[in-house]
């Protein structure tokens, strides 16, 4: 079983993580409308690789000797996007945990996202923001879909900064429709081209969910006095911790994350603070109840 962050920090399987998680947890992410596998039928359609088994009826299986799925009308009518932060901060390990950092942790929750995603029949795709710029899973449906999801996380690593102002802005296509946005970062560059594209987002009508990862570590300035810190995506950003340098880190780190909750209040993005040394499934619940979405 999963039930300590120690024991989710030594799982990579993330299909794995995603069945130990929404056990049990009754949240959807949204409501609207749109055929799917909901309750109220629509029509039939001709069976295609990729649909859930469950689908399929076999009554009319056995009078037409063709595969067809029931479709229904059910409440969605917006694509899903999980956007990840992968730039080099998030490999910030966690002090307390063996194996377990930020990336991994945001891997974890969206990955439960997307199978939520899945659940209800929507469409969900991956924005990964890094070193490398800015790659899309375009948004589809289906079991298909979340193999792409997994892979594409899996597979991601921090490392760089976050792109430019200007690849976010052009990157911005991919949410014509309504959109919900579910963003998972430290935002420990707030403001930033990061909050300046989730930002305009939110202007655009798109709903965005933020949830900032933290480590222990980082709340309460636990390093070793006389520790140095190097900051990953800074070749200046060099640092040492001594009990004045504590102190104003504090502050500095309190002025810093109560600007961006404002920020997220004025432009009406529901945020959530999280530190990876929580357990996973209290924190997603928490930030689907905090979004509205129970």
């Amino acid at each position: 079983m999963l039930e300590t962050p120690a024991l989710l920090a030594r799982t990579t399987d993330l299909s794995l993580v995603i069945r130990y998680v929404l056990a049990g947890l009754g949240h959807g992410i949204h409501a609207g409308r749109e055929r799917g596998a909901g309750v109220e039928f629509s029509e039939y359609r001709a069976y295609a690789p990729g649909d859930e088994w469950r689908r399929v009826d076999w009554k009319l299986l056995a009078r037409a000797d063709r595969y067809y799925v029931r479709e229904a009308e059910r409440d969605s009518h917006v694509a899903v996007w999980l956007w990840l932060d992968a730039s080099a901060s998030m490999a910030e390990p966690s002090r307390s945990v063996a194996g377990l950092d930020k990336l991994h942790y945001a891997r974890m929750v969206l990955a439960c996202v997307a199978a939520i995603a899945q659940r209800q029949g929507d469409a969900f795709g991956l924005i990964v923001c890094g070193g490398d710029g800015v790659k899309f899973t375009p948004a589809a449906r289906g079991p298909r879909q979340m193999r792409r999801v997994l892979a594409q996380l899996s597979r991601t690593e921090a490392a760089g900064r976050l792109p430019p102002a200007e690849t976010l802005r052009a990157s911005l296509h991919f949410a014509r429709s309504p959109s919900l946005i579910f963003a998972v970062s430290d935002f420990l560059d707030w403001p930033s081209a990061q909050s300046e594209a989730l930002l305009r987002l939110r202007h655009m009508r798109h709903d965005v969910r933020a949830l900032c990862l933290q480590t222990e570590a980082e709340c309460a300035a636990g390093f070793a006095a006389g520790s140095v810190w190097r900051d990953p995506e800074r070749a200046d950003g060099l640092f040492s911790f001594d009990a004045l340098s504590r102190a104003g880190y504090l502050q500095n780190r309190l002025d810093h994350f109560a600007r961006m909750t404002l920020d997220c209040r004025r432009a009406d993005i529901k945020s959530l603070n999280a530190r990876i040394e929580q357990p996973l499934p209290p924190v997603l619940r928490a930030w689907l109840r905090q979004a509205g979405a129970t």
